[in-house]
């Protein structure tokens, strides 16, 4: 063999040998950013089987999947290279835009409670914004670009999380972690989505099989789902409001507002300093705080977006709609 091939090989061998430990590197990057957006993952979880309840058994799946390739794009065409762009050429525009995101998630948690709670003025708030539609397959369609729409948000601070947590490195670099994380934290969400939408009907085949015990099981699952779905729709608004209220406390950080977020931390760190299990007690007064501050803003927004935001969308909507003369 002549030496100019054995040179070569070497060289392969060390490039080989440098691409694996790059890649080593990518999956210990993504494996601590995925940990980091464990939950905005489990509150994304909790929300979206809300948007699934009330259809046919049939059409479970295919809203899951259509829902989960809509992350994917929300994920990778829009959010990775836009989180790229944004810390390399405009850092200073992620903060306001993440803030504008969970005033976002603040409004659509304050709405859901308002409408439990006064269900009358909730349904006159939304033939302002827009009734749901009878049909069921618009219906269908409202719901997926719904849910499409809240992911978004959610997916959006997965994402910036992700990024604060990629130690500096090159483009390439956290390009492939950003996406490692995007696919991997999609795939886990709607998977566990697509379990829990179809747990009845597993329930209801285990109900037909010849076991006793099978059949117990079953009919112990099929009528602990409905009640299983309640409270995972609470979860869910719950979720928002603690998700949309904390990106919201922590913007006010970063511009130097840390009044407020420094007394809720303050706090939580002396109920969790007086209670055994104190950092159970602690993250949960702190979520409880982020919560009722999204409470507060979502329900501040109710009027503005049913007397302001959407009568501006209409007539911006109709005015592009109108032919020209």
């Amino acid at each position: 063999m002549s030496l100019g091939l054995i040179a070569l090989l070497d060289d392969i061998a060390a490039l080989a040998k440098v691409a694996a430990a790059s890649l080593d590197d990518v999956a210990a990057a993504a494996g601590k950013a995925g940990a980091k957006a464990a939950g905005v993952v489990i509150d994304d979880a909790a929300v979206t089987p809300r948007y699934v309840v009330g259809f046919s058994a049939d059409r479970e799946l295919p809203i899951v999947g259509r829902i989960a390739l809509g992350s994917l794009k929300n994920k990778l065409l829009f959010l990775l290279p836009g989180a790229l762009l944004l810390g390399t050429l405009a850092p200073w525009a992620i903060t306001p835009l993440l803030m504008l995101g969970g005033a976002y998630l603040c409004y659509e948690g304050a709405e859901k409670v308002y409408e439990a709670l006064v269900p009358h003025a909730a349904y006159a708030h939304e033939e302002k914004t827009g009734a749901a539609p009878a049909d069921p397959r618009a219906l269908e369609e409202a719901k997926v670009r719904s849910a499409i729409q809240t992911d978004f948000i959610l997916s959006a601070e997965v994402m910036a999380i992700a990024l604060a947590t990629i130690p500096d490195s090159g483009f390439v670099a956290r390009a492939a972690v950003l996406a490692v994380v995007g696919i991997g934290l999609t795939v886990l969400v709607y998977g566990a989505v697509a379990l829990i939408v179809k747990a009845d009907d597993a329930g209801v085949a285990l109900a037909r099989s010849g076991s006793g015990a099978l059949r117990a099981l079953g009919r112990g699952i099929v009528l602990a789902m409905p009640p299983f779905l309640k409270a995972l729709s609470i979860v869910g608004t719950a979720a928002m409001l603690w998700v949309g209220g904390g990106i919201l406390l922590h913007g006010l950080e970063e511009y130097g507002l840390g009044g407020l977020p420094h007394a809720i931390h303050d706090a939580a760190h002396a109920i969790g300093k007086s209670l055994p299990l104190g950092p159970v007690w602690e993250w949960l007064a702190n979520a409880l705080a982020s919560g009722l501050i999204g409470l507060a803003v979502g329900a501040a927004l109710i009027p503005v977006v049913g007397k302001v935001l959407a009568p501006l969308f209409r007539r911006l909507r109709g005015g592009a709609a109108r032919p020209a003369h």
